[in-house]
């Protein structure tokens, strides 16, 4: 691979769009941390009704993520050829899609939400209080669903300062209404976790208020209206299910890889629990930032590749393999300098702080191969039209080695927990071959967009 030049405005272009990703989702981080809190000072029942009563939402929104995700690359490659007309169509198309499974998600916990709780603890008390929160919060999921649709839209056109603005409005609503009827305040009725719940129902109404207002009265890119609602286009819902399903699918793989992690980890002991728990609070913090840059990224290469600018792809390519390499080696670099500070800051058994740091260890080391490996393959060749290999590849890592090699040393060698939890999230390195071939072989490059005349068929 020869030595790649960005061009002149890469990097202007790369942070007008990743900077206020990064800030939306530095928001988001923190709304989650501030329910946390509040909730904390209930007590650890209540802690764990909160995190209960959120495990339907966590499901539904992975699987949003992957519909907004498939949307994302189809509309950006439109956008290349500056085709609204069919962006439009697509947002209807991913709306549909994503509301008709919010409504499956709201009827069933209406129906059956004790079973549904029952899925994931045994503990009445804890269910109890799951009931509570989900109660309100299940109301939310229609309007996460088309918030999320709208912000997307947007980041097609590279117009993504509305997701910022509708998430700093809605953390302050949160942060308010939270303190107000978790503890009821100012005349309001203490209504502890139903509160939080309730403060996220509303927070998440104005969020959406907030989207649809710029969305359809202010957006002079895209310029959906009210009647837009109403057409779709029986082409481009077979190219979103044919190029759609596998970035959804590849999320749901994710999805059973974090389920059964979560059971292994849990299975090596309270100390391998802590020691995670605090290591996933350091990740969250790395990945807002991976996540807006490779977000950002994925919507350049887009729109390069709608374009039909196949050199300039591959030139972008070479530059955003070397830039999130420098990312992973100056991440493990730090990680591994802060670790000892961050870990002080809890109060921890002497047993847990050495496999804390062991655990910190590995994943810096590791972290290399996610920058270079995760982010390269989902920002250029997810993006730039090969969705089917990602998802592919992921499985046959997760399901072929990763689960299987922690499972023998976890039950069968009764290894370390450190050795377990590297092995769990070994094939962050070991894809870093397979990523580097494939994408320098450029053979990802695929235009999915059609001509007006394909689509008036």
């Amino acid at each position: 691979m020869r030595l790649p030049h960005p061009e002149e405005g890469f990097f202007k272009n790369l942070l007008t769009l990743a900077v206020p990703m990064m800030l939306q989702s530095l928001v988001s981080f923190l709304v989650g941390f501030a329910d946390n809190l509040m909730v904390g000072t209930l007590g650890e029942i209540a802690i764990s009704g909160v995190y209960l009563g959120n495990q339907p939402q966590t499901l539904l929104q992975n699987i949003i993520i992957g519909v907004d995700s498939a949307m994302l690359i189809l509309s950006a490659q439109y956008w290349g050829r500056r085709d609204t007309d069919s962006i439009k169509k697509l947002f209807v198309i991913a709306l549909r899609i994503a509301l008709s499974l919010a409504v499956v998600f709201t009827a069933a916990t209406i129906i059956a939400p004790r079973p549904i709780l029952h899925l994931f603890i045994q503990d009445e008390v804890v269910i109890e209080e799951g009931m509570r929160y989900l109660s309100y919060v299940r109301w939310s999921y229609m309007i996460f669903a088309a918030s999320q649709l709208l912000i997307t839209s947007m980041r097609s056109v590279e117009t993504v300062k509305v997701g910022m603005y509708s998430s700093f409005i809605s953390l302050g609503v949160n942060v308010v209404l939270n303190y107000i009827l978790i503890f009821g305040k100012l005349g309001a009725p203490k209504m502890g976790i139903a509160g939080a719940a309730l403060a996220t129902l509303i927070s998440r109404i104005v969020e959406f208020a907030v989207a649809f207002t710029y969305v359809f009265f202010m957006d002079k890119k895209l310029q959906l209206k009210p009647k837009d609602l109403l057409h779709s286009n029986s082409t481009l819902l077979r190219d979103f299910i044919k190029y759609g399903a596998p970035v959804i699918a590849g999320w749901v793989v994710w999805g059973i890889n974090g389920t059964v992690q979560g059971a292994i980890v849990g299975s090596l002991g309270a100390s391998a629990a802590s020691a995670v728990s605090i290591l996933s609070m350091s990740r969250q913090m790395l990945n807002v930032a991976l996540s807006a840059t490779s977000g950002a990224v994925g919507i350049m290469t887009g729109k390069l590749v709608g374009a039909g600018e196949v050199e300039r792809v591959k030139n972008h390519a070479r530059v955003v393999q070397l830039m999130f390499l420098c990312i992973g080696i100056g991440g493990c670099i730090i990680i591994n300098l802060i670790k000892g500070p961050f870990i002080s800051l809890y109060t921890l058994t002497e047993e847990t702080r050495i496999l804390t740091r062991q655990i910190m260890t590995s994943f810096s080391f590791l972290f290399i191969g996610t920058c270079y490996q995760g982010h390269s393959l989902g920002s250029l060749v997810k993006a730039g039209g090969d969705t089917k290999f990602v998802f592919i590849n992921d499985t046959i890592f997760v399901f072929g080695f990763v689960l299987p090699a922690a499972f023998i040393t976890r039950y069968v060698l009764h290894l370390p927990a450190w050795v377990v939890y590297t092995v769990l999230i070994s094939d962050e390195l070991l894809k870093c071959p397979v990523a580097f071939v494939k994408i320098n072989r450029f053979k990802w490059i695929k235009n999915l967009t059609r001509s007006k005349e394909e689509l008036a068929k």
